[in-house]
């Protein structure tokens, strides 16, 4: 598991994504810091690991990322750690699609191809 903060390839994430589930890599975007944890088996897992690095929960949102598809097919926004009734987030999704364009936008800028 590691902190992305300056840039990733698809090739990296293809390579992390066949050792754990095939096809796909689960994230934990920080949208304060601008950053996303990878590797983790757990969304939680990567959670714990920003939090103890600093980040606040709140900020923190789970992923999973598809490297080889494009753009906005990439990602898809499934997690656990998303169900915050406190914040109006009552799915596993990002309910609010600015918060999915600042995601977007965060991976998109630490993904390169």
């Amino acid at each position: 598991m590691k902190t992305i903060s300056d840039s990733i390839s698809v090739s990296e994430l293809k390579s992390m994504a066949e050792k754990q589930f095939g096809s796909m890599i689960k994230a934990v975007v920080d949208i304060d810091k601008g950053t996303m944890a990878v590797g983790g088996e757990m969304h939680a897992d990567e959670e714990t690991f920003l939090i103890d690095e600093g980040s606040k929960q709140e900020n923190l949102w789970g992923i999973n990322i598809y490297p080889e598809k494009k753009g906005e097919e990439r990602i898809e926004f499934d997690s656990m750690i998303n169900i915050r009734p406190y914040m109006g987030n009552r799915t596993r999704s990002v309910e609010n699609t600015d918060m999915q364009k600042i995601i977007i936008g965060i991976v998109n800028k630490l993904i390169t191809d």
